[in-house]
C-alpha cells in the first residue's frame, strides 16, 4: 500500500499551527511533546542498562527535555540533566515543566558529567530545537560537539540543535543525532542540504494535532500515492504510437554519452519510440547496446514528437544556442538541462521566451545552475534550496527539481515537494542524464509535468536505493546501473497501484 505524502511545514506554519491548537489544550502541548519523545526513547533502549543524559536549553525544547526526563524518572531510569541557564528566564510552559521535573525530585547539572564506566544509555538534545536562527557558540557549542562524539544512540527533540529548521542549514556547529522525534510535521530542514546528515532515523509524533486541519501545507514528502492515479495498466490493444515519441537533444562531440543514457532512460521507462539527436556529426548512427534507438543528427529529429529532454552532453557552441532557441518554440513538453540550462541562464531572450510558452516546461538544475539562472552564487542558493526553487519554477514558470541531497520540486503555483529517497553513491556522473530521460518518458506517455517530475525525482532515489540494498554501491554506483533498476522498480509500483485499485 502507498503511504500517504506527509506534510511539510516551515516554522512559520508550525508557529501558526501551535497558536491555534494550544489555547485550551490539555494536556498541553509540552506535555505531549515529552511524552511521546519518551516513547520514542524508550524504543532506543529497551536493551541498553544505565543512565540517560539529556541537555536542556532554555526555552521549550528544554521544556520538552524535562517533561521527558520526568517520565523515566518516574519509570524507574537514571537521569542526568544537565541545565546551565536561569530557570526563571523559561517560557511559561517550560517553566511549568521545569518545576513538575524538579517536584518529582529530578535535580540538574551545569555542565555535562562525564560518561559512566559503562557509558550512557542514551543522550537526548532537548537544546534548542526549531527556535534558533544563528549559530551556536560558547558553551552550547561546545555541549553540541561533546554529545554528537558519545557512542550511543542520541535523539535529538524536534531538531539537531545548531541545523536550520527550514533550510537544513549547520548553524555554526550542529549536534549528530541517530534519531530525531519530530512534532506535528515534517520540517524543510530535516530533510534537505545537512539535514539528513545531522537527523537520522526521524519519527514525526503529531501530538494529537490535525496540521492540515488548521493549515493547508504547500509543502510535502515525495510519495508514490502523489502520482498512483497515473500508474496504470496498458492496454491490451495498444501499439508504439499509444505511448509516444520521445526525444533528446544533446551529445555533442565529446559528450554522446550523456545524450545516450538520457535517451536509454527514456526508452526503458516506456517510450514507445525514443530519438536521440546528436550535435557531434561524427557520432555512429546506432547504439550497439541499444539499436531501439534512433540516432540523428540534432538538426534531424521529426517534426512531430510527444515530449523533449535538450542538454544532455549539448554544449554551448552556436549551433547548441540555434536548436535550444528553436526547441523551445516547439508546442510540447520540453525538459531543459544541464548546458541548456547554462545557455538559458546567459540569455534573457530565452528566458522569456520560456516564460513565454504554453506546452509544459520542466528544469533540473543542480545548485550552481540553479544560481547561474538566478544571478547569484551557489552558496546562496544552497543556503535556501527551497526558496531557489521556488523562485526559479515562478520566474520561468516551469516545473523545477532543484537536485541534490533532499531534491526540491517546485510548482509554479507555489506548491513544493522534497524527495528523499537516494543516497551519495549517486554523486557520480551521468545521474543527472538518467533522471532527465525518465521524466521525458514520463512526459511522453502523456503525464502531467507535476506528476511526471515527482515520480521520476523519486524513482531515480528509488532505484538508487534498491541497487544499494543489492550490494551495488553506494560507492561505485553508475549512472547506466540504474535504469535496469528504475524499471524493475516502476512495473513494481504499476502493480501495486492495480492491486490497490488505482
Amino acid at each position: 500500500m502507498f503511504l500517504p505524502a506527509q506534510p511539510i511545514y516551515p516554522v512559520a506554519g508550525i508557529r501558526e499551527i501551535e497558536a491555534r491548537a494550544m489555547p485550551g489544550a490539555k494536556p498541553s502541548l509540552m506535555e505531549r511533546a515529552g511524552r511521546a519523545a519518551a516513547e520514542d526513547a524508550v524504543r532506543l533502549i529497551m536493551d541498553r542498562p544505565g543512565p540517560i543524559l539529556v541537555a536542556c536549553g532554555p526555552g521549550n525544547n528544554g521544556g520538552d527535555g524535562f517533561v521527558l526526563a520526568r517520565h523515566f524518572r518516574q519509570a524507574g531510569r537514571e537521569v542526568v540533566a544537565a541545565f546551565a541557564d536561569d530557570a526563571a528566564r523559561f517560557p511559561a510552559d517550560a517553566a511549568t515543566a521545569y518545576a513538575n521535573y524538579r517536584n518529582s525530585g529530578g535535580d540538574t547539572v551545569s555542565s555535562l558529567p562525564a560518561a559512566p564506566a559503562d557509558g550512557w544509555a542514551l543522550v537526548i538534545d532537548a537544546l534548542f530545537g526549531i527556535g534558533l536562527t544563528r549559530p551556536l557558540e560558547g558553551r552550547y557549542a561546545q555541549w553540541v560537539d561533546s554529545l554528537s562524539r558519545v557512542p550511543s544512540p542520541r535523539l535529538a527533540i524536534d531538531m539537531p540543535s545548531g541545523l536550520d529548521t527550514d533550510s537544513g542549514r549547520v548553524l555554526g556547529t550542529c549536534f549528530r543525532a541517530t534519531h530525531t522525534t519530530t512534532f506535528i510535521a515534517l520540517k524543510p530542514g530535516l530533510l534537505t542540504l545537512d539535514g539528513p546528515d545531522h537527523a537520522g532515523e526521524i519519527s514525526v509524533q503529531r501530538l494529537d494535532v490535525d496540521a492540515a486541519g488548521w493549515l493547508q501545507p504547500l509543502g510535502r514528502a515525495v510519495r508514490p500515492s502523489l502520482f498512483a492515479h497515473r500508474l496504470q495498466p496498458r492496454r491490451r490493444n495498444s501499439h508504439k504510437g499509444s505511448y509516444g515519441d520521445a526525444a533528446i537533444l544533446g551529445g555533442a562531440p565529446g559528450m554522446c554519452g550523456a545524450a545516450l543514457l538520457a535517451a536509454r532512460a527514456a526508452l526503458w521507462l516506456g517510450s514507445g519510440r525514443v530519438f536521440a539527436g546528436l550535435l557531434d556529426d561524427a557520432a555512429p548512427r546506432v547504439d550497439v547496446a541499444h539499436p531501439e534507438l534512433m540516432l540523428r543528427a540534432a538538426s534531424a529529429l521529426p517534426e512531430q514528437l510527444s515530449a523533449l529532454a535538450v542538454g544532455p552532453g549539448l554544449g554551448q557552441s552556436d549551433s547548441a544556442h540555434g536548436l535550444l532557441s528553436a526547441a523551445i518554440t516547439r508546442d510540447l513538453a520540453l525538459v531543459l538541462d544541464a548546458d541548456a540550462l547554462n545557455l538559458l541562464a546567459a540569455d534573457p531572450a530565452l528566458q522569456a521566451a520560456v516564460t513565454a510558452r504554453s506546452a509544459p516546461t520542466v528544469l533540473t538544475p543542480h545548485p550552481s545552475e540553479a544560481a547561474r539562472l538566478l544571478g547569484c552564487d551557489t552558496a546562496t542558493v544552497q543556503n535556501d534550496r527551497l526558496a531557489a526553487a521556488l523562485a526559479l519554477s515562478g520566474r520561468l514558470r516551469a516545473h523545477t527539481v532543484l537536485k541534490g541531497c533532499g531534491s526540491i520540486v517546485a510548482c509554479p503555483d507555489g506548491r513544493w515537494f522534497i524527495n528523499d529517497s537516494g543516497h551519495p553513491g549517486m554523486a557520480s556522473a551521468g545521474m543527472g542524464d538518467v533522471l532527465t530521460g525518465l521524466i521525458t518518458a514520463l512526459l511522453a506517455q502523456g503525464w502531467d509535468a507535476e506528476c511526471a517530475l515527482l515520480a521520476a525525482t523519486h524513482l531515480h532515489g528509488c532505484a538508487a536505493d534498491r541497487l544499494a540494498r543489492d550490494g551495488i554501491g553506494p560507492v561505485g554506483l553508475s549512472a547506466g546501473e540504474l535504469i535496469g533498476a528504475a524499471r524493475s522498480l516502476f512495473n513494481g509500483w504499476l502493480t501495486e497501484a492495480a492491486r490497490n485499485g488505482f
